[in-house]
């Protein structure tokens, strides 16, 4: 194996520490894989868990030894005439964070799981199939060009199907996985067309080269917004954007763990850090940054007010998710690249908290999720109610606690862009507060409305699911310190990404040297906020103070909110125009082409062979009379057409 650098330089570190990264998790997936049925529960949960722990702590190796930018080739991978992609990884600043992220927040869900999973009876695949994402993750943030990203972007696809319909018995949780798997499919095929598309303009797939060439572009060139547009709808899928995001709610058909890892830190970030990576292609595209923070709004206002009335513990989280992501997005589509990022791990901090307290709860319940069945947890679950209401407090945006200061940038970001998208911004952030804290209102506090049964067996889950909450509710709780507001000084986490928005902030300088002066900060802080402490207030009183409980049934529902609840039928707008279409042609090809034009064509070949057999069967008489006079007159036949009478 052999090193490159940019600038040119020698590598500082053995190529086989980059190799280990991904590796380790890797051979945990086979060892699991391969020794299923003979590990027991602990040790494979254990092994799983090593495997990651060891890939973090090179990672952070790295990451305190960094100096500057470079690559490491592994070997020549692809050589076709003109075309040489070599199998390369790209060390940065945005690539190390990134390793950080994944292994550390996969670690303790890896952890978690040792006590979540113990029970299940294929508890080795679990992990098997928890460290092939991890290992796919992990290939797609290192990789140096965009095939190399994508072969990872469809290692985490497959894998999330494998996870979200691991408990595969049920028809349900399959239904689910397919659903995730297809809809990905379709946001990936966008992908796949821009990497032809920067190959066939750029000559190239290598970052490196890529954004080199197209640093020396125009801003608004067609191919470039073409490439663009093409890259996010890839993004749209893979992190659940308007209108490729009905897989991820139905995600919460794979166990707990999986949700927080899917969720949190790994495959629905990776479209952001796509776009993050190729932010000269899309500061060369300000028409596609449009249309990535118009649709990043209208995702987060949308999920926001999906989450006001669901039931489901799960899925309201999944729904902030969803809502969460569009900020990300509206935070990308104003150009706020390196406040997109510092959403990114803040939310990976205090999502995961939530889903794996999610779990917890549900582990207390045995397995119910639905909150209307639950209430007055916090004196049977006090480590889970403490940590999560951490979570809550950083999600709404209340200071000191880590979401008010990526949240506080966003919004800031989006009122020096448009006073519209602001408005939308801020208005998200009251929802999320006020359904957030529905959902810790509705699980800890007033009675318990659970059965009997349940009430006994109440009890705070294991330290190996305790542990990894605690550690992610500090992260939650003082995380955003990262990258403090401007008032309070610069932050650490944009000085130290700054160099890779080089190029796009000599294309674009006045959206990375504008700064608003510190009295219209304070307002905005003041308004966000006052935002989430307003949706808190009203969330307490009705359901608190007032003890509102969710409808049963929609005879009890009011038609806007039945209309919330049931998700705007968007699923059931999508299978009347999409699936049951496919679903008709599909049975009229069955039946009129497959089983009448394919399948008689197939079978008659077979009885064609089947019937000569059968003929030519009848002269093997097994008499040696018989084949001497055949001989005969072969020979007579074969002298009579060589002598030209036939």
């Amino acid at each position: 194996m052999q090193e490159t650098v940019l600038p040119a330089a020698s590598a500082p570190y053995s190529t086989f520490l980059y190799v280990l990264i991904p590796l380790l998790p890797f051979l945990g997936f086979l060892i699991n894989g391969l020794l299923n049925k003979r590990l027991s529960g602990t040790v494979a949960g254990a092994l799983g868990s090593a495997t990651v722990l060891g890939s973090f702590l090179i990672s952070v190796y790295l990451f305190l030894n960094f100096q500057y930018q470079y690559t490491v080739k592994l070997f020549d991978w692809i050589s076709v005439g003109s075309m040489q992609i070599p199998f390369t990884y790209q060390i940065d600043q945005l690539s190390l964070i990134m390793l950080l992220l994944v292994t550390g927040v996969g670690f303790l869900i890896h952890v978690y799981s040792i006590g979540y999973m113990h029970h299940d009876e294929n508890v080795g695949k679990f992990f098997s199939f928890l460290n092939l994402f991890v290992f796919s993750m992990l290939v797609l943030v290192l990789g140096a060009n965009f095939v190399i990203l994508f072969i990872g972007w469809e290692g985490v696809g497959l894998c999330s199907y494998l996870l979200i319909g691991f408990w595969n018995k049920h028809t349900a949780f399959n239904n689910a996985a397919k659903k995730a798997f297809i809809i990905n499919r379709v946001g990936d095929l966008g992908f796949l067309l821009g990497i032809f598309l920067i190959y066939l303009t750029f000559d190239s797939v290598q970052y490196a080269e890529v954004f080199q060439k197209a640093s020396t572009m125009q801003i608004g060139t067609g191919v470039v917004t073409a490439i663009t547009l093409l890259l996010f709808v890839g993004a749209m899928g893979k992190s659940a954007q308007l209108p490729l995001y009905t897989w991820l709610p139905d995600a919460m058909a794979g166990p707990t763990p999986v949700s927080a890892l899917i969720h949190a830190a790994t495959m629905v970030t990776a479209g952001i850090y796509m776009i993050l990576r190729a932010n000269v292609l899309f500061t060369l595209a300000p028409q596609t940054l449009e249309v990535v923070a118009i649709i990043g709004a209208a995702t987060a206002l949308f999920a926001a007010t999906i989450g006001l009335a669901q039931n489901d513990i799960k899925k309201v989280l999944a729904y902030s998710t969803v809502s969460q992501l569009g900020y990300m997005f509206l935070a990308l589509g104003v150009m706020g690249y390196s406040t997109s990022l510092f959403h990114v791990l803040t939310h990976a901090f205090f999502k995961a908290l939530m889903f794996l307290g999610a779990g917890s709860v549900i582990h207390a319940m045995s397995n119910e999720q639905d909150m209307r069945r639950m209430g007055g947890l916090r004196k049977a679950l006090p480590i889970t109610f403490i940590t999560f209401l951490i979570g809550c407090l950083a999600i709404a945006g209340i200071p000191p606690f880590s979401g008010f200061f990526s949240k506080d940038e966003i919004l800031l970001h989006a009122y020096e862009h448009s006073k519209v998208l602001y408005a939308v911004g801020l208005f998200t952030a009251f929802l999320t507060a006020f359904y957030m804290f529905r959902l810790l209102f509705l699980t800890f506090f007033g009675e318990f409305r659970g059965t009997e049964e349940q009430k006994h067996h109440l009890h705070e889950s294991p330290a190996s699911m305790t542990l990894p909450l605690i550690i992610l509710a500090i992260l939650a709780a003082v995380g955003g310190f990262m990258n403090a507001p401007l008032v309070l000084g610069r932050g650490y986490l944009a000085d130290y990404l700054a160099p890779l928005f080089t190029y796009s902030q000599r294309l674009n300088p006045a959206a990375f040297g504008a700064e608003v002066d510190h009295a219209t900060e304070y307002m905005l802080i003041g308004l966000s906020v006052g935002a989430g402490v307003l949706g808190i207030i009203l969330a307490y009183v009705q359901y608190v103070s007032r003890g509102v409980r969710p409808a049963e049934d929609d005879a009890q529902r009011s038609a806007p909110e039945s209309v919330v609840y049931h998700k705007y039928y968007i699923d059931e707008l999508y299978n009347a125009l999409f699936v049951r279409p496919v679903m008709i042609l599909s049975n009229w090809f069955y039946r009129y082409v497959e089983q009448g034009v394919i399948d008689p064509i197939v079978n008659g070949f077979g009885r064609v062979t089947v019937g000569g057999g059968r003929l030519l069967r009848n002269v093997q008489t097994g008499s040696v009379e018989t084949y001497l006079i055949l001989m005969v007159i072969g020979i007579a036949l074969i002298l009579a057409l060589n002598s030209g009478k036939f």
